[in-house]
């Protein structure tokens, strides 16, 4: 690969960075912006335990049936390496959307879907976005330097190797799919309108922002190598950031598309060779 590509994806990073910075400065830590006590938009999720225990149900069972699924097709048309993993993948997430399909129509039917208002979303979850790299820059930096300190692993996600090896042009369009359309949806839906949504107004906020980001965050780490242990610190910031937004601007989209943008930043660094 040319050197000039590595070095322009740095430049056109440390250009979001910045801009990223003046959207922190000018909407969250100037004294104007600190000034104004932001309006909570999210409304509460009035729904009773057992009821959430079926939300919790359907999703696990959507996830493990279409998983038992994958595995008996596997079987007969035996897949492995990084494509056996990627149709695992794409299976548990396809898996658990049923599963929030079936509960929204199923269990939940009279209360109103999670707003999306596309427009406000899109402006809201960029925003999101740019605000989170300087933050998340400056955490992966601190963690990194922790795990070297006390001699943890601080290796990439498994995730992250497969991209930079991927077999063939089909299998990278599928996992470059997965990340920016399909994780972003499944992800967002269930740790933010779900689980985020239903301990809000239940737990202590402190609470119901750093459980589900834990949670979200070392469903990312392989902790039987430690492998993707790098991104954990992070990953629980980025969880709580797009929290926030979820509760201020009250629309799910805004964080399925800074999700989204986060993800679509990470692969274009991979591919363009630029190490995370």
């Amino acid at each position: 690969m040319s050197e000039w590509i590595p070095n322009l994806a740095i430049t056109v990073e440390l250009v979001l960075i910045f801009a990223g910075l003046v959207l922190l400065w000018r909407l969250i830590l100037s004294p104007n912006a600190r000034v104004t006590r932001p309006v909570l938009a999210l409304r509460a999720w009035e729904i009773s335990l057992p009821v959430f225990f079926q939300f919790t149900l359907l999703i696990v069972g959507g996830s493990m049936a279409t998983g038992l699924l994958v595995e008996f097709i596997l079987k007969q048309d035996p897949v492995v390496g990084d494509a056996a993993t990627v149709v695992k993948s794409v299976a548990a997430q396809a898996g658990m959307l049923v599963g929030l399909v079936a509960f929204r129509f199923l269990v939940e039917r009279r209360t109103s879907l999670p707003s999306m208002a596309l427009g406000l979303s899109f402006r809201s979850g960029v925003a999101v976005f740019l605000m989170s790299l300087p933050v998340l820059t400056a955490v992966s930096i601190l963690w990194h330097s922790f795990l070297t300190a006390v001699g943890l692993p601080a290796e990439k996600q498994d995730l992250v190797g497969m991209f930079v090896n991927a077999e063939s042009p089909l299998l990278l369009f599928t996992m470059i799919t997965l990340a920016i359309v399909v994780a972003p949806m499944t992800e967002e839906l269930l740790f933010r309108a779900g689980l985020f949504r239903y301990l809000r107004g239940r737990l202590p906020r402190w609470a119901a922002f750093l459980l589900p980001a834990v949670f979200f965050a070392a469903l990312h780490v392989n902790w039987s190598t430690m492998a993707g242990l790098a991104s954990f610190a992070p990953l629980v910031t980025l969880a709580v950031i797009f929290s926030i937004a979820y509760e201020r601007t009250g629309h799910i989209g805004t964080a399925i598309v800074g999700h989204a943008f986060f993800n679509l930043n990470t692969v274009v660094l991979i591919l363009c060779g630029v190490g995370l």
